[in-house]
């Protein structure tokens, strides 16, 4: 199969758009923006056509997906109830990079949710994304646009070499704004519980007066015979062939001088610092992860897919602070470098 391309970059054409979505309604899988990463869409109410996602991408079956929604009528649809914690988070972060956890309706086909009760929803605010999930006129389930345990997509020349020819149609608008995936929540006892840290921070949940609980999975490794509501909470995520080490301190001469120890070690290293440290780390191998968290979070499955062409022993990268952004940052991180992990 040859896939179908659009490029939306300079111009949305609507018809292109439309094109992708009479081919989700025919049972089809598209490749499509959203404003966290790029996803791989399919119709969420047809199995036989979700079964196609996990194909391509070499997904486990017990790893459930996101459904995402163009309107609130299409929630109402797929969940049996929306309580008044929920609502709020509705209210102030949809649409927008934050997927909700509920239980779900009987339409809700097993293997979106890996046979779960319960069913992650979000409504991008990416206009391609809304277009696409308007103008089929259906939720659309989909996990990011990549190979299973890699980087995932924030842009279509990441990605286009090994998803090419698995889906029917490409929609290419350019590089992604925000870089890491939605934020999952489940609301349990009217406290908030964060499955999946992302763009949509504790601190933005705690403003609206709502108790916050991370849980532990986070930051931890999940038992392989654990059930898990979210993605990205159980699998070997993200991450390159090449060995990585992540190292953080809050004080940034005791990490400069920790990732140096660390060169003198291995010798053949690549680091991905901050671009304020680049120039001390003693390797030419460098690659520039940005300043802020927004820039960090932008450029950092780019940086991670690019790492095994420098044949190195060793990649180290630089944690940062474990607050806002920086959570999703480095829930991402560790995973990526399978919990090889140094705190100073």
């Amino acid at each position: 199969m040859i896939s179908k391309y659009a490029d939306l970059k300079q111009n949305k054409d609507l018809n292109k758009i439309k094109e992708a979505a009479m081919s989700i309604k025919e049972g089809n899988i598209v490749l499509f923006p959203t404003e966290t990463v790029y996803g791989i869409g399919a119709n969420a109410l047809d199995a036989n056509a979700v079964n196609k996602i996990f194909e391509a991408k070499g997904r486990a079956s017990d790893n459930p997906l996101i459904v995402h929604i163009s309107n609130i009528d299409m929630l109402y649809n797929l969940v049996k109830e929306v309580g008044q914690v929920e609502q709020k988070l509705i209210d102030n972060f949809w649409p927008g990079p934050l997927t909700i956890i509920f239980d779900r309706k009987e339409c809700v086909p097993n293997v979106v949710t890996a046979g779960l009760n319960t069913v992650g929803i979000r409504m991008p605010s990416n206009s391609v994304a809304q277009k696409l999930i308007e103008f089929a006129g259906l939720p659309i389930a989909a996990p990011s646009a990549n190979i299973s345990g890699k980087p995932s997509g924030t842009k279509i020349e990441d990605i286009i070499d090994e998803l090419d020819g698995k889906v029917d149609y490409i929609l290419d608008s350019g590089m992604v704004d925000i870089g890491v995936e939605s934020t999952v929540v489940r609301v349990i006892d009217n406290k908030v519980h964060i499955l999946r840290p992302g763009k949509i921070t504790v601190e933005d949940i705690q403003t609206l007066g709502i108790e916050v609980i991370i849980e532990k999975q986070i930051m931890e490794e999940c038992l392989p015979q654990e059930k898990v509501m979210s993605p990205g909470m159980k699998y070997r995520h993200y991450a390159p062939n090449t060995k990585c080490l992540l190292v953080y301190s809050d004080n940034q001469d005791k990490l400069v001088d920790r990732i140096n120890q660390e060169i003198e070690l291995e010798k053949n290293v690549l680091v991905l610092g901050r671009t304020r440290n680049l120039e001390k780390y003693n390797t030419d191998n460098k690659l520039d992860m940005g300043e802020t968290s927004e820039e960090i979070s932008k450029n950092i499955f780019t940086l991670l897919r690019k790492v095994d062409s420098y044949n190195v022993d060793l990649v180290i990268i630089e944690g940062v602070k474990k607050e806002g952004l920086g959570l999703a940052i480095m829930n991402r991180l560790i995973r990526a470098c399978e919990h090889n992990y140094i705190e100073i």
